[in-house]
């Protein structure tokens, strides 16, 4: 009994609790605040009734977990019927009459536009979940909120597929409207900075028939581009495809990129155009799979099956997200301004002639927007997030269309650009290495890519116009066969653009078409000929065309396939000296003049290390000046006859020896050259030169020159035309002053050509002005330039190209090379001073060394001297005394006073024995020479000469002084003299 009312009282009390909860939630239920929020969509399509039922759920879903919340959003739909006006009109009936205070939609770009004013005028703010074009910025009307990705986040993400397989022309096909036009130039600007163009823009008609479609699609294929950028709603895109692979332009070759405004519409696309997508790469919004985002799709697919039970297969796609996502927010943000006042202040017009005039302005509009700004949480899409007006989203899915589907291939991010796995961290840094996409099957069920353009589909052969010129037919010639009417074009020129053409991975149909007039004369100059490119006369010019900066400017050309620069051909003469001092010419003045000076000081040197020990360098002073001038020049001949001594000078004189050798030789040689060698030189090489004297010079008739000289300042009554090599020798042959040129202006190529010819007579002076050469000319963004300048660069490396020169232009002349021709300039100090300097060194070293042994070896007596007082000068004239002695302690003199002693008297008679003088006054002079030889009294005759009688024995007057030294004595001993009768 206990037990049972123990459960009956555990029983009355959760009735009563949950008889409370239920008052207390129909109370709470009781005192929400209805706002209402217009629905503006296109409810007839699939995009429309996929919002709509998005919406519905993110409000149901949003309220049973927020039930506490105490506003609730009254959806008012309208539908706009795929009509700008309709559209319109329903969002100006919900402001005024309905008095909404917000409006999700409208569905596209076109119906946004007018929409978004309104919005503006009465301050509600309007939410698009599928209105993405870029023109619909934030910025301009801050009530609007872009709840999608903006299409100009995708551009970047195209021109990187386009980078990573290095196309370089685009041409987008755009449905002709504002959503259509709002990419552009956003896709412009991201082409540009890959280096690529938009040479062509496709335009479609919203409401285009396949007919209209066709037209443009065979516009296209007569185009030389085959990358194609399409941005069109999924229904015109539809019959673009349709359309394209009917006429044959879903084969191989072909490029298609489509935008996420089909991608992202995957889902809803029939297979039957499925299948005429093959191949096509896309672009799509990249929505992260989630567990509530799969759940949601699980209830979504449920739900709409029960409320549209025609639409059978649908799949919940990105924009229907966006949708769920904007209701959530907008939800978030009325319950956060904490609308109150749901009035609108109404505005007076004096016309009233519209309801335009006189829409309210909503009282709660600007406090709402602070709050949809303000309004973060995570949706299905991912993290949500309106920064000035737009959701902020950037990862993109590159998508290959396959089969009966869609396949990823890779994704998109701004910060590392096409990577393979989104979540992949070993690359940082930003890339478009088509290495990161996964394989793709292209158009035609292709695996290998698409060089991007192809030649026009039309059958008409390219179109390459050649110059017509009668000169130099060696680089393009021109003939015509009267009897069939044809015209063969052949030159140099002519063969390395077919060499060129054969070694292209594709074949080219192409003909010749010379640039004449119907006479059949040159058509003009080749600045004419290059623009008739520009202006589509011709698809390229093949010929001696220079690259030159003002022609770039209307067409491209190739790499160059010759030598570059301009040359001036002047005439060469014989300036071989012929005057009487041209001995003097083998050997610069400076050279002459160090040469000079080392004879003199290679001399003093000889002196001064043979002085003390020498007889050949003793005497009076000019004797020994001139012994030393003449020893030191004579070894320029090699006929020094004076013996030197000393092992220093013997090393003084061999390394000068050697150095004389050099010289002589040089100077000899130089010479030879100078009188023997016929010596070509250029009568001009200077421009200036003859524009200051005035003279007249010549340029090929049709070329640019006449502009490059006007600019070079050359008076134009001094300019004369050529049209050949032999009109140009007859102009030069002349010279100025007889009605001819001094000088000829004309490209490397042409030059070398005039000069295989007449090289005797003229010579080449040095390039006096910069351009590129000969290139071929083809319009501008033509795809064929980069290929065959390649193959240009495979032709003139090759050689095919030594065959062709060989052929046409004769490199193998037996002409010498002009620069031959010339003589060398004198010898220089430049060449020889190493051999100075090593002979100054030498002697230098020798010298400073004999210095130094005198210094030591006499110090007793010059320190004697030193010691004593007297002036500077008297030291100096005391140690020069002392060296003006002989040094009898030499093993010269040594040799001789040994000879002496035995009674051997070389080179005079013998003196009597018997007969011996006393010692005379004079004898005691003999001890010491106490003048220096250059320094001594003039007339006193030097102690080594003796006087001789007419018959050659010795004067009774006359002593022979023979002073013998000991070697270990300081003092000489007393002298012997000799006395002999007459």
């Amino acid at each position: 009994m206990k037990m049972n009312s123990t459960r009956f009282g555990f029983s009355l009390f959760f009735f009563f609790i949950i008889v409370s909860e239920r008052m207390f939630l129909g109370k709470a239920q009781n005192t929400t605040v209805p706002v209402d929020v217009g629905v503006v969509l296109d409810m007839d399509t699939w995009n429309g009734k996929m919002g709509w039922s998005c919406i519905n759920m993110a409000l149901s879903d949003f309220y049973a977990s927020h039930a506490y919340y105490k506003t609730r959003l009254r959806l008012n739909a309208r539908d706009s019927k795929s009509d700008v006006v309709q559209a319109a009109a329903a969002a100006l009936h919900l402001i005024k009459n309905v008095g909404v205070q917000a409006i999700i939609g409208p569905q596209n770009s076109m119906q946004a536009n007018f929409v978004i004013d309104l919005g503006g005028k009465a301050q509600v703010p309007i939410i698009s979940f599928s209105a993405t074009s870029s023109s619909l910025t934030s910025l301009r009307n801050p009530y609007f909120f872009q709840v999608a990705q903006n299409d100009s986040s995708q551009v970047k993400a195209i021109s990187a597929i386009i980078q990573a397989f290095g196309w370089r022309k685009v041409v987008p096909i755009y449905e002709d409207n504002s959503y259509g036009e709002g990419i552009i130039p956003y896709l412009i600007d991201a082409l540009q900075e890959i280096d690529a163009r938009i040479p062509y823009r496709s335009v479609i008609p919203p409401l285009a028939t396949d007919d209209q479609i066709g037209q443009e699609l065979y516009k296209l294929m007569t185009m030389q581009t085959r990358v194609f950028v399409v941005h069109m709603s999924r229904n015109l895109s539809s019959q673009l495809f349709t359309k394209a692979k009917e006429i044959g332009m879903m084969r191989e070759g072909y490029v298609w990129i489509i935008t996420n405004g089909i991608a992202n519409s995957f889902t809803s696309i029939e297979p039957s155009i499925l299948d005429s997508m093959q191949g096509v790469l896309g672009i799509k919004t990249y929505v992260s799979k989630t567990k509530v985002l799969e759940d949601f799709t699980i209830r979504w697919k449920r739900t709409f099956r029960q409320d549209n039970p025609n639409f059978i297969d649908a799949e919940l796609d990105v924009v229907s997200v966006w949708a769920y996502d904007a209701a959530s927010a907008l939800a978030r943000a009325v319950e956060k301004a904490g609308i109150t006042n749901l009035g609108f202040e109404k505005t007076y017009s004096s016309s009233n002639l519209t309801d335009l005039e006189t829409i309210s302005v909503s009282q709660n509009g600007p406090k709402l927007r602070e709050a949809l700004l303000g309004v973060r949480f995570t949706g299905l899409t991912g993290e949500f997030n309106l920064v000035n007006g737009q959701l902020q989203s950037s990862t993109f899915e590159i998508i290959n269309v396959n089969g009966n589907g869609k396949r990823g291939i890779a994704f998109w991010t701004p910060k590392k650009g096409l990577i393979r796995k989104l979540n992949s961290a070993n690359r940082s840094t930003y890339s478009t290495s088509k290495n990161n996409l996964g394989p793709i099957i292209w158009p035609g069920d292709l695996s290998s890519t698409p060089k991007g353009w192809d030649i026009a589909t039309n059958g008409k052969k390219l179109r390459i116009g050649v110059p017509m010129k009668d000169g130099f037919s060696e680089f393009v010639k021109v003939t015509r066969d009267p009897s069939t009417n044809t015209t063969h074009v052949t030159g140099y020129c002519i063969d390395i653009f077919n060499a060129v053409m054969e070694i292209l991975p594709y074949t080219i149909s192409y003909e010749f078409i010379p640039f004449a007039k119907p006479d059949g004369k040159s058509g003009g100059t080749y600045n004419d000929l290059v623009y008739e490119v520009f202006l589509g006369n011709f698809d390229a010019v093949v010929g001696d065309t220079t690259i030159i900066a003002n022609r770039s400017n209307f067409v491209d050309f190739t790499l160059p396939y010759t030598e570059s620069g301009v040359s001036m051909v002047v005439p060469i003469q014989d300036r071989r000296p012929k005057n009487a001092w041209v001995f003097l010419k083998p050997l610069t003045w400076d050279l002459w003049m160090t040469s000079g000076c080392f004879f003199v000081f290679i001399g003093f040197v000889v002196w001064v290390l043979e002085h003390r020990i020498n007889d050949d360098f003793r005497g009076p002073p000019s004797h020994q000046i001139g012994t030393s001038l003449w020893y030191a020049f004579s070894t320029m001949v090699f006929a020094h006859r004076e013996t030197v001594l000393s092992n220093c000078a013997r090393f003084v004189v061999i390394v000068w020896v050697f150095v004389v050798l050099i010289l002589t030789q040089s100077y000899t040689a130089s010479l030879t050259s100078l009188l023997t060698v016929q010596q070509l030189q250029p009568t001009v090489t200077n421009v200036n030169q003859l524009i200051k004297n005035g003279e007249y010079v010549g340029y090929q008739r049709g070329s640019f020159f006449f502009g490059i000289l006007k600019e070079m300042k050359f008076d134009t009554s001094k300019l004369k035309e050529y049209n050949s090599t032999e009109e140009c020798d007859e102009l030069l042959s002349k010279g100025s002053a007889n009605g001819g040129i001094a000088a000829a202006f004309d490209e490397i190529p042409y030059m070398k050509l005039f000069l295989g010819e007449y090289c005797s007579k003229y010579t080449m002076v040095a390039s006096i002005y910069k351009t590129d050469g000969f290139g071929f000319v083809f319009p501008i963004g033509s795809p064929f330039v980069g290929d065959v300048s390649r193959a240009i660069l495979n032709v003139t490396e090759g050689e095919k190209m030594k065959e062709i020169e060989k052929a046409w232009l004769g490199t193998e002349s037996n002409c010498p090379d002009s620069s031959t021709q010339f003589s060398s300039n004198s010898l220089s100090l430049a060449s020889f001073w190493g051999l100075f300097l090593i002979a100054g060194v030498s002697s230098s070293s020798a010298l400073i060394f004999s210095v130094c042994m005198f210094l030591y070896k006499e110090r007793p007596q010059i320190l004697i001297h030193f010691d004593s007082e007297g002036s500077l000068r008297r030291r100096i004239q005391h140690t020069l005394r002392i060296f003006d002695r002989k040094d009898l302690t030499s093993h010269t003199f040594r040799r001789r006073a040994l000879e002496d002693k035995n009674g051997i008297d070389v080179g005079t008679s013998e003196p009597s024995p018997n007969i011996n003088f006393p010692p005379t006054p004079s004898s005691h002079s003999t001890q010491e020479e106490s003048h220096f030889a250059f320094m001594g009294h003039p007339g006193t005759p030097s102690r080594e000469y003796v006087d001789l009688s007419p018959n050659g024995q010795v004067s009774q007057a006359t002593a022979v002084i023979k002073i013998i030294f000991h070697p270990n004595q300081d003092r000489p001993r007393t002298p012997e003299v000799d006395h002999q009768s007459s």
